[in-house]
Formats: structure tokens, C-alpha cells, sequence
């Protein structure tokens, strides 16, 4: 028998291709593609809200069909979540718990802590809006029973694959962005849509407004903050030498050619490097469909000017152009690329078109006389069975068994891969009763062989207790970032918090006086420590071992509560 550390070694040996699924249609693109895994949106809860998304009643279907496929399925819940959504997250988190879903992508602290509390069964990945760029923040997620994380698209690929044996060293997998946009900050603190026009990026609504055009710069540049797309497609060497465990395609709100495409590009590239241990070279398919040109800077380490565009649309056609001489060849090209363009998408859809995602009929017959058990037939188009109650059918009880009743009973077993499509009671005695936790146990029963799983009961919503303290009351608090500023409000009766900065280097004997000579001082860590400013964070932090620090950066909050020093997120 495998060990658990054995088997999660042999699971790291096959990298995962993960796409993207906005509506149905990409979703069955990206199966006949070839993903391994798909991540996709409910209608509520996800940070794409301008993709279609799906209903609950599709996931059914879909997951029947992705699994039919050796496919995953996983579902982004992944914005933060405020107080009065929290019993509609747990009503549906009721729900996905008893579905064969692969697991569920989180980027809300609060959500974590429910999911490793009353939903231990659902598997968890971190979101890339954690931004996870330093071992703290894995070990932190590690804690919280975290499964896979996503890393943070502006590590390079060292820092991804020291990271990677961090993550395999907690028993966490780890996950890559490889195609896709580029954001211009972190994924998880880029407030500019918030403050531009209201659009919580953390919320759903990123309005995109690094892809606007503004005031022509001096550089003559019209669109200063569109970054080029994301593309590791000539990287994957170096990705399978770090361990990765998944690459991560970008594009919800994309359509199903272009996941296709994409998807299907990557697929061969990955089959050729782990069946001959070679490389594709050429990568003109991904030209063919919507791109802003591509760049693996972030991945090189190599963050420079050549990683912007001045062009936020499709960059497809330009491309074209750059290897054409004539302006009449170049128009025949263009027809010519039209022309395919329509073909590809009338070829796909047919398909598409072949993919059902209708749910599997249930056929339910009740039968039983008094005196005898009831028996319930279920005929599903793969299989068969019957349940029969433990208690015998009585002459007298609270409400006799009718269709009414029985359906509203079994109505649940809508909510699965399947949907009652006929329930005859033909064979059932008229005016006969069986206790109600007879038909709870029967119902119970049949999704177990519905869904191979025992069902798990719905929890009901906790609530959450003000604190006791009646005598606790507000304080003033003063941030400051120099030591010119410590003379000027040391008289004043308040907290006092020190705004580190981003940069460690050669600076932490400095800091570490500072805090030495200035008790009073609370440190204030900034949210992004990548690398070597992370490991000089900690050692100033052990050093100087404040009372309590406040910080977003959940690795900097490990590291203190290993050291027993409070945290203030």
C-alpha cells in the first residue's frame, strides 16, 4: 500500500492542463480540447462577473460530462465575501458538498475557515487573488488545509520552483499561470477599477482600466498600463524541471474558439514534451485567435518597457501583417484568415453541438402493501436498483403516502446528475403510512447510489457573537514612514504604526536601530515580500519581536504567530 507522501510524489508527475470555462459552450471546448482540469463560475460568488457563468443545474450536468471525459471540474468562489452573503454561500456550499465536484478555488479568509471547519470534504485551492509569492503565505494556506495554491503570475521561474518545493514540502500542489492577460498590479491589491469607477476587482467587476486609453504620454504612448499577454508556451521545460503541478490557461469571458484553440495548442505542446521530451517551435495557432502580443518577462525575470503595447485590441491581425511585404497580398491573407477563422468556428460548434449536457432521466416506481416493507425502483439509463424500508407500510400514521408527498420528498434528487422524469405509484395500497424518517432514510439511500458518496446534511449558518467587552473603546492610531516623523507625535496619546518599505535590502540593521531606540514603534509590513525582501522581513521581525505587527501578508502573520507575537490583518 502507497504512503501518502509516495502518492503525492506520483501525483506531481503529470502536469494538469487547466482551462478556463466562462459559459457552456467553452466548457465542452475545452473537453474535446483536451484540458485535463476546468475552472469555472456559478452565477454568484466568482471574480468573473462579466462571464456568462453557469447555473447550478448545468454543474450537474457538466460535471456528468467532464468526468465522463477524465476531466476535473473546479469552481471559483473566489471574491471576498461580506457578512450578509454569507447564508446564501453556506445554503450553496450545502450543496456542492454532496456534487462530485473536484474542488472549489478561494481567495476569502473567512471562506477558508468555514470550508476547514463544516465542509471538510471539499477540496480547497488558493486563488491567484492571494497573490501567493513566498513560502510564510504556503505554509499559512498549508495550515488552513489548503490543497493546491495558484502562485503569483509575477514570480520568475525560480522563485516558482523554490516555491514549488516549499508547497511539495506541506503536501501542497502548485499551480502556474502560463496563457493569458497580464494584470498591472497583483492579483488581489489592484484597487484601480475600485477607485476609478466603483468596479471591486475583489468583488467581480474589474472594469479593466489598465486597458483604457489615456492622455498620450511623452513617450507617445496612448494606452501607458496594457501589458502584452501572458505566454509560457516555449517555457514548459523549465516549468516540468520546477515541479508545477498545473498550468493554468487565462480567459473566462472568452469564447469557445478561442479556448479551443488555445487549449488545443498547449495540449499538443504537452504531449510532445512528455512523450519525446521535445518542444513545439512554432506557436502561430495562438496568433490566430484574440492576443495583445505575448511575452514570458515576468517569468524571465526580465521586467522592462518591451512588456507593454500601446494597443489594447485584438493584436492577431497586426501580427499577420508584420510578415507581409504587399498591401494586395496582405488583403488576400486577411480574407483568407476571415475565411478560416468562420470555418474553424462552424467546425467546432458542430462538435460542440454534439456534447449534451441534458441530464440523465430517472424513472421511480413506488410500490408496498400494509404489512410490508415499502420498495422503491430507480431506473437510470446505465443501471438499476431497489430500496426497501426497514419499517413496514401501517394502516394508520400522521399522513398517508401520496404522489404529492413522495415527490416532494424526492425532489432533491433533481439537484444531482439526474431528474426524476416519471414516479408512478400504481403499485402502491391505497391509504397506507411508513414514518417520515423512513422516506428521509430511503431518499438517502438512492443518492448514495446516485452519487457513489454518502450525502452529507446541510449545516445551518453559524453565527458569529459580539465581543464581551463592553469597556473596550476606539483609540487613535498615527501611521508614519520616516524617522523625522517619530520627534513630531511622540507627545501625541496614540498608536503609533511604521510603514516599512517594500525593499529590505540593506536596510534591516537600520530598521532594526530604529525600532530598538523607538519601543513604542509598531510595525506596519508592506503586502507583497517576494524572494530575499520576505527572508530579511522575518529575520528584522525576529529581532526586534514587537508586541504585534499589522500586516496583509499572511506570510509575515505565519512567521509571527509561530513566534507568539499578535497579529493585526
Amino acid at each position: 500500500m502507497l504512503n501518502c507522501r509516495h502518492k503525492f510524489r506520483l501525483l506531481q508527475n503529470k502536469i494538469e492542463l487547466l482551462a478556463p470555462g466562462g459559459d457552456v459552450d467553452s466548457i465542452k471546448a475545452a473537453i474535446l480540447a483536451g484540458a485535463d482540469a476546468i475552472y469555472c463560475g456559478l452565477n454568484k460568488f466568482n471574480a468573473r462577473n462579466r462571464a456568462t457563468n453557469i447555473s447550478f443545474d448545468n454543474l450537474q450536468a457538466i460535471l456528468s460530462l467532464a468526468h465522463k471525459n477524465n476531466c476535473k471540474v473546479f469552481i471559483t468562489l473566489n471574491i471576498i465575501i461580506v457578512d450578509s452573503e454569507i447564508p446564501d454561500l453556506i445554503r450553496l456550499l450545502n450543496k456542492l458538498v454532496n456534487t462530485s465536484i473536484d474542488g472549489v478555488i478561494v481567495q476569502d479568509l473567512g471562506m477558508f475557515y468555514l470550508l476547514s471547519k463544516y465542509f471538510k470534504s471539499l477540496k480547497v485551492h488558493a486563488s491567484t487573488q492571494l497573490t501567493t509569492h513566498n513560502e510564510g503565505q504556503i505554509k499559512f494556506l498549508s495550515k488552513l488545509n489548503v490543497e493546491r495554491v495558484n502562485l503569483s503570475r509575477e514570480l520568475n521561474i525560480n522563485e516558482i520552483k523554490y516555491l514549488t518545493t516549499i508547497a511539495h514540502n506541506n503536501s501542497v500542489l502548485t499551480e502556474v499561470f502560463v496563457h493569458g492577460s497580464y494584470c498591472i498590479s497583483f492579483s488581489g491589491i489592484c484597487y484601480i477599477s475600485s477607485v476609478h469607477g466603483g468596479n471591486s476587482g475583489n468583488r467581480g467587476r474589474c472594469s479593466q482600466p489598465c486597458r483604457d486609453q489615456y492622455l498620450t504620454t511623452a513617450a507617445s504612448n496612448n494606452f501607458p498600463l496594457n501589458l502584452k499577454d501572458n505566454s509560457a508556451f516555449f517555457d514548459l521545460k523549465e516549468l516540468a524541471e520546477a515541479g508545477v503541478n498545473s498550468l493554468k490557461i487565462e480567459g473566462r469571458i472568452k469564447k469557445y474558439h478561442y479556448v479551443y484553440t488555445v487549449v488545443n495548442s498547449w495540449r499538443k505542446q504537452l504531449n510532445l514534451f512528455q512523450n519525446k521530451g521535445k518542444l513545439l517551435t512554432n506557436n502561430s495557432d495562438l496568433y490566430k485567435v484574440f492576443n495583445r502580443d505575448f511575452s514570458n518577462a515576468f517569468l524571465k525575470g526580465d521586467i522592462s518597457k518591451d512588456m507593454f503595447i500601446d494597443n489594447s485590441r485584438d493584436n492577431s491581425m497586426k501580427y499577420l501583417a508584420e510578415s507581409i511585404d504587399s498591401a494586395s497580398e496582405l488583403k488576400q491573407t486577411q480574407a483568407k484568415l476571415f475565411s478560416e477563422k468562420n470555418d474553424f468556428k462552424i467546425a467546432i460548434e458542430a462538435k460542440i453541438e454534439k456534447l449534451s449536457i441534458n441530464k440523465a432521466p430517472l424513472l421511480i416506481s413506488i410500490s408496498g402493501d400494509i404489512g410490508s416493507p415499502l420498495q422503491v425502483s430507480v431506473i437510470t439509463p446505465d443501471f438499476s436498483f431497489v430500496i426497501l424500508s426497514d419499517a413496514m407500510l401501517a394502516n394508520k400514521g400522521s399522513e398517508a403516502l401520496s404522489y404529492a408527498m413522495v415527490e416532494k420528498r424526492l425532489k432533491v434528487l433533481n439537484d444531482t446528475e439526474y431528474y426524476i422524469k416519471d414516479l408512478e405509484l400504481n403499485s402502491l395500497q391505497a391509504n397506507v403510512f411508513i414514518p417520515f424518517k423512513e422516506l428521509t432514510a430511503i431518499k438517502k439511500q438512492i443518492l448514495f447510489k446516485l452519487n457513489g458518496k454518502e450525502t452529507i446534511d446541510p449545516i445551518t449558518v453559524p453565527v458569529f457573537r459580539k465581543h464581551k467587552n463592553k469597556e473596550l473603546k476606539p483609540t487613535l492610531s498615527v501611521l508614519i514612514d520616516s524617522p523625522n516623523d517619530i520627534l513630531h507625535i511622540k507627545a501625541i496619546s496614540a498608536n503609533i504604526y511604521y510603514q516599512l518599505p517594500n525593499c529590505f535590502k540593506d536596510r534591516v540593521n537600520e530598521l532594526v536601530e530604529l525600532f530598538i531606540k523607538n519601543k513604542e514603534l509598531i510595525p506596519w509590513f508592506p503586502s507583497v515580500l517576494i524572494g530575499n525582501d520576505y527572508t530579511l522581513a522575518v529575520d528584522f521581525l525576529l529581532q526586534i519581536k514587537p508586541k504585534y505587527i499589522i500586516s496583509n501578508n499572511t506570510g509575515i502573520a505565519y512567521q509571527a504567530y509561530k513566534n507568539g507575537i499578535e497579529w493585526i490583518a
